[in-house]
């Protein structure tokens, strides 16, 4: 799946309009605790969440993540855009709850961590 695929999955609000949306997205991740996500498998996901500090651009690139979905209708400052626009992270908003989220980008064939049972 694509990160534009994506996208269209959650109705999604593209935030970061210069970066690219090509990108195969292997798996994804939703999750408000950082923690969690550093626990998670690496390679090409795109992370689901509701926290919208710095702190999530940097987890997510730490964990070679390629999108950042926020949840619920939240949106960035610009210090969270410049710095996912720095690492090459695209940033989406969609009014959707997480569960919801989640829910159906699993339905459209995007799976979790391969230990996720």
């Amino acid at each position: 799946m694509t990160i534009k695929e994506v996208r269209s999955v959650l109705h999604a609000e593209l935030l970061t309009p210069e970066l690219e949306l090509s990108t195969q997205v292997h798996a994804a991740c939703g999750a408000d605790m950082m923690s969690d996500v550093l626990a998670y498998v690496k390679d090409q996901a795109v992370l689901v969440t509701g926290l919208n500090n710095p702190q999530v651009v940097r987890t997510a690139d730490m964990m070679d993540m390629v999108c950042i979905c926020l949840v619920r209708g939240k949106i960035p400052d610009e210090t969270f855009l410049n710095l996912a626009s720095e690492r090459g992270i695209v940033v989406l908003s969609s009014h959707m709850t997480m569960f919801t989220a989640c829910g159906l980008l699993y339905e459209a064939g995007l799976r979790g961590a391969k230990n996720d049972g």
